[in-house]
């Protein structure tokens, strides 16, 4: 298959890396509290306030973390945060105190933030082109995979560990950020940092003076918040408004990550063939939002009390949606990456970075606060901002360079003179 041709020496280093930390990560994060109260001992209204202050603070990481990006490359980069969520993971077992946990919290949350964007600012000093969308969509369904493959390795475990099993799982998370930070090694290095002396004199005031990168970022915190839609709102408005038993909600998670793992590389090249700019593509994907979230709404004003067919109908805006996802986000991520200047690509895509974050920290409040009131009323919101967030695409694209726009940027017009001596 040509998408597992690798385009550089050490794709295939960055890519394992990239499948072995997603498999680390989903050791722990379905289970969340639960895991932090069995590996620390603390109990949990002190682990949700720790986690929930220190994620807010770790917020700071992103700016910090694009400034290192231009300063010493994305590898250098991405392997310290890769050691430091390693040290974190492995001492947790050891905090059993609230000051420990806390500080160990404080600095996983901190790589945790900074981490995304680093990786995205390695695709970009690594490859170009539709290379670039190739590896985002690539990269999505192993992140995926990976969760789930994590998830079902926690569960053996647990269930043959018992308790014993979360401090294991700890010990494999930290030992997959090690290994993902050794196979880091074998990718080549970034370029040289010191081109970036005379532009780092700007700084992120740079990134502030670009309407069009501002507008690009505007655009995913419309559309990020709907991402957040199936793990924090689907859930609720299921089981408070349709009335659906909680042990069927599961269902949708599992559809969600095996069509990600699955389907995604293969959706996305077949979106690029049928798509001229990633501007089109990125649109599309907010378009099956919008369906996805209508179709929400229309069930939630139904409300059938038939399970079966309340949990098709669920299902089948959860598909929709997913495929919204898989065409949207590699298009829009590399359209952030080709939009950024190269010597201030780690402060851009760490601006860009802080609407996936802004989303994820708003939604929670949001989505609660809506709810109560009526369970439409947030499908309707999402809708709305989805909505918004291609209008804005629709603005950047005509500021936007052709090489960050088109996923083959078309041939430049002939000057007047040379088109009339080509048919003279």
């Amino acid at each position: 298959m040509s998408f597992l041709r690798p385009r550089f020496k050490g794709e295939r280093a960055l890519i394992a890396g990239i499948a072995i930390d997603a498999t680390g990560s989903g050791m722990y994060v379905p289970f969340n509290l639960i895991f932090f109260s069995h590996v620390t001992d603390l109990p949990l209204a002190q682990i949700g306030l720790v986690l929930t202050v220190t994620s807010l603070i770790a917020l700071a990481a992103l700016p910090l973390g694009g400034a290192a990006v231009d300063r010493f490359g994305a590898l250098k980069v991405l392997i310290v945060l890769y050691l430091v969520r390693a040290l974190g993971f492995a001492l947790y077992p050891l905090a059993h105190n609230l000051p420990a946990f806390a500080v160990l919290a404080l600095v996983t949350a901190a790589g945790t933030r900074a981490a995304p964007s680093t990786l995205q600012a390695r695709f970009a000093e690594l490859l170009s082109g539709t290379d670039r969308d190739r590896m985002q969509a690539l990269s999505r369904s192993l992140g995926n995979a990976g969760l789930g493959g994590g998830t079902l390795i926690a569960s053996l475990i647990i269930a043959t560990a018992g308790d014993h099993g979360y401090v294991i799982a700890a010990w494999l998370n930290a030992g997959s950020f090690v290994v993902a930070a050794l196979l880091a090694t074998r990718t080549p290095a970034s370029p040289h940092a010191d081109r970036n002396r005379p532009s780092r004199k700007g700084g992120y005031r740079l990134v502030a003076k670009d309407p069009s990168f501002l507008l690009l970022a505007l655009s995913n915190l419309s559309l990020a918040i709907g991402y957040t839609s199936l793990t924090i709102l689907l859930p609720v408005f299921a089981i408070k408004w349709l009335h659906v038993p909680q042990g069927l909600i599961g269902s949708a998670f599992i559809v969600n990550t095996a069509l990600c793992a699955t389907l995604g590389v293969p959706v996305a090249a077949l979106a690029r063939r049928r798509f001229r700019t990633r501007i089109g593509m990125a649109q599309a994907g907010a378009g099956l939002f919008v369906l996805a979230f209508v179709g929400q709404i229309v069930l939630g004003t139904v409300r059938p009390e038939n399970n079966a067919l309340a949990m098709t109908v669920l299902l089948t805006c959860v598909v929709v949606a997913t495929f919204g996802e898989l065409v949207h986000s590699p298009a829009a991520s590399t359209l952030a990456q080709a939009a950024a200047p190269a010597a201030l690509r780690g402060r851009y895509l760490a601006a860009y970075q802080s609407s996936w974050a802004l989303a994820n920290a708003l939604a929670p409040s949001v989505f609660t606060a809506l709810v109560s009131q009526d369970g439409r009323l947030p499908w309707l919101v999402i809708a709305v901002t989805a909505v918004l967030g291609a209008f804005m695409l629709r603005l950047a694209e005509r500021r936007l360079p052709a090489d960050a726009v088109y996923f083959e940027p078309p041939a430049a017009k002939a000057e007047p003179a040379e088109a009339e001596a080509a048919t003279g």
